[in-house]
């Protein structure tokens, strides 16, 4: 739990001036937001609460929903918060409570009996609204793992994944993957990057048409960019020609138009339990990305004779609100206490169908085979999963398609120009290059491709190692480029031009209407105009066909030289480079880190120093949640 930094400044600590006794030296140290001392106020006045323990633990409360937790956990509160330079700076000589007085406090407390604001469980501290969703999550998965399997025509299922699966054996997991999701009514298919994910989806889609021609399928994911992307991978995917028809050309949407929006909410949608979706199958691509609110919601929206399947990476960097809800299920205790293991309904049908291997618990099947990235980011990528510093760092320093450009001390990167970055800024000019060539030319898809072939990656977006500074840094190169006659750039950009040919975009906020979402990347090009000459058209890539829109219509977009990791999260390049800050960075994580290499498919290329990488290797997110500890329905203060 780390305290966001624009929430740590000095006029956000005047903001609490309200504040006193404990909650105002939390907040003057910067432990406690302004928001956070304000909710633990409104529910003191409201309970009647004036005991600064409990209080301090409301406001605690907030600030770990702020950091992703769904409750806070009272035997490990993280004592840190941001500094200077964004290094994590102890507060022991707080005042902070002895932990058992505290539990007793908040145990007598008026807030936490039956119907008050707060829950308390087993060293766990919720707000309430909170707590309910997590057992409502908990509760719609086990009621759903307890029911009858669905009915399946098991002889038709195995001469299906027989078609679509000839080319590997009875222990494939992406054939089990078919085979489970097929056989239960929820699902997991977990996997990195380039394990086939998405060729699983779509021939799951051909495997349930095939039972039953009729069912309503829904494609989902958190994001638009994730959407747009799965329905253009799956239309792609190459099926057999009767397969290919039954699965046509699907199309995804976010959750959120999944469920439908209202104009009286912004919390609740059209979609909920009283008035279900009508769907029969619901495949969720990207959940590492689903908050717990929106899963709550998702869940008590779908029938409860109808699939769902839940595609994600649990390794990759979770939703930026509260929940984890993907690595929960995938790490949770059987959430059927058992009852199919005993049954041995599920064994016999994988039995009958043709498949010897076994998924999970709770329906996960993890698909552990590389398509995509070379060889040596498999193992870069494994070694960080698994938390091996020094195998980190023996395949940093001696792979040949990765690079580790080591600063031993993070603030030479500082430095107006950094030494030692030669081959990041000629990959960085020539790639720039390449692309004001082909946009010049009017060869949109060239734009396009060169354009995804390199990307810089920050974990911070602002200070010295984000990506504001970065993309200053950037554009100095391509100006100096420019001025030794590379003829790098138009000269509409030297003259000021807002859309200049090969310009790199980033688009930041959805627009149905043209069909662009958040995080989706593109380039300006000159085009043939109506009357003759040419002009500035902003492309970006849709399946085979560039999608073309007047800059004009563009509200939301912005120039990308460099992008944060959480923004790259679901998307690929040939090659990545990742700017690492210092080792005291809370953002610096293992999952970040997994996150920004396993974004490349040929190579990658680390600056930074080896104490960053051990920091983020030895450093995994903790994300408070009792989904796996507690049972739905059990009693708490």
């Amino acid at each position: 739990m780390t305290l966001l930094p624009d929430l740590a400044s000095e006029d956000g600590v005047r903001l609490a001036v309200r504040a006193t006794g404990v909650l105002a030296a939390f907040s003057a140290r910067g432990v406690l937001a302004p928001a956070d001392v304000a909710v633990a106020r409104r529910l003191g006045r409201l309970g009647g609460e004036s005991d600064e323990q409990v209080l301090l633990a409301a406001a605690l409360t907030v600030r770990a929903l702020r950091s992703g937790s769904v409750c806070l956990e009272l035997a490990d509160v993280d004592r840190r918060v941001l500094g200077k330079d964004d290094a994590l700076v102890p507060t022991d000589d707080l005042d902070w409570p002895e932990p058992g007085a505290w539990m007793a406090a908040l145990a007598a407390s008026a807030l936490t009996r039956p119907g008050g604001p707060l829950r308390l469980d087993d060293g766990l501290l919720w707000l309430d609204r909170y707590r309910r969703q997590e057992d409502q999550v908990r509760a719609d998965l086990t009621a759903r793992a307890v029911a009858a399997p669905p009915p399946a025509d098991h002889a038709r299922l195995r001469a299906a994944l027989d078609r679509l699966f000839a080319d590997v054996g009875a222990d494939d997991h992406q054939r089990l993957a078919c085979a489970v999701a097929t056989l239960r009514w929820t699902a997991v298919v977990a996997g990195g990057p380039g394990t086939g994910k998405t060729t699983t989806v779509a021939r799951l889609l051909a495997v349930l048409r095939d039972q039953d021609p009729g069912l309503r399928i829904a494609l989902a994911a958190p994001t638009g960019k994730a959407a747009a992307r799965l329905g253009e991978a799956i239309g792609e995917e190459r099926l057999p020609e009767a397969d290919r028809a039954r699965v046509g050309r699907p199309e995804a949407s976010t959750i959120h138009r999944l469920l439908g929006s209202r104009a009286d909410t912004s919390s609740r949608f059209r979609h909920d339990r009283h008035r279900r979706l009508p769907h029969d199958v619901v495949v969720v691509d990207e959940t590492s990305m689903v908050s717990l609110t929106l899963m709550a919601r998702l869940l008590e929206a779908v029938r409860d004779d109808a699939r769902v399947v839940f595609v994600g990476d649990p390794d990759q960097l979770a939703s930026v609100e509260a929940g984890a809800v993907l690595g929960d299920l995938v790490h949770a205790p059987d959430l059927g206490g058992g009852a199919e293991a005993r049954s041995g309904v599920l064994d016999a049908a994988l039995d009958a169908v043709g498949c010897t291997a076994r998924p999970d618990v709770n329906g996960v099947v993890r698909l552990d085979r590389n398509y995509r990235n070379n060889a040596d980011i498999a193992a870069l990528a494994a070694a960080i999963r698994d938390g091996k510093a020094d195998a980190v760092l023996e395949c940093l320093r001696g792979a040949p398609s990765l690079e580790f450009v080591e600063y031993d001390d993070a603030a030479a990167l500082t430095e107006r120009e950094p030494a030692g970055l030669d081959g990041l800024r000629e990959e960085i000019v020539g790639g720039a290059r390449e692309v004001a060539i082909a946009a010049r030319d009017g060869d949109a898809a060239t734009a396009l491709e060169q354009a995804e072939e390199h990307r810089l990656l920050c974990a911070h977006r602002r200070g010295p190692y984000g990506v504001s500074r970065w993309a200053v840094q950037v554009e100095r190169w391509l100006d100096r480029a420019d001025e030794d006659g590379d003829a790098l750039v138009d000269p509409d950009r030297a003259a000021g031009a807002e859309w200049w040919p090969g310009r790199p975009l980033l688009v930041t906020a959805n627009d149905y209407d043209l069909g662009l979402y958040n995080g989706d990347t593109g380039v300006v090009v000159e085009l043939p105009a109506p009357g003759g000459g040419t002009r500035p058209v902003a492309v970006f890539s849709r399946g085979g066909t560039p999608l073309q829109r007047s800059p004009a219509l563009l509200g939301g977009v912005q120039t990308v030289h460099a992008m944060t990791v959480h923004r790259a999260q679901g998307s690929q390049y040939a090659r990545v480079s990742v700017l690492l800050p210092p080792p005291e960075s809370p953002l610096l994580t293992r999952e970040l880190l997994y996150t920004a290499v396993t974004r490349a498919r040929t190579s990658v290329r680390v600056v930074g120093s080896a104490e960053a990488i051990r920091a983020a290797v030895e450093r995994p997110v903790s994300r408070a949640s009792g989904f796996a500890r507690r049972s739905p329905g059990t009693s708490s203060r």
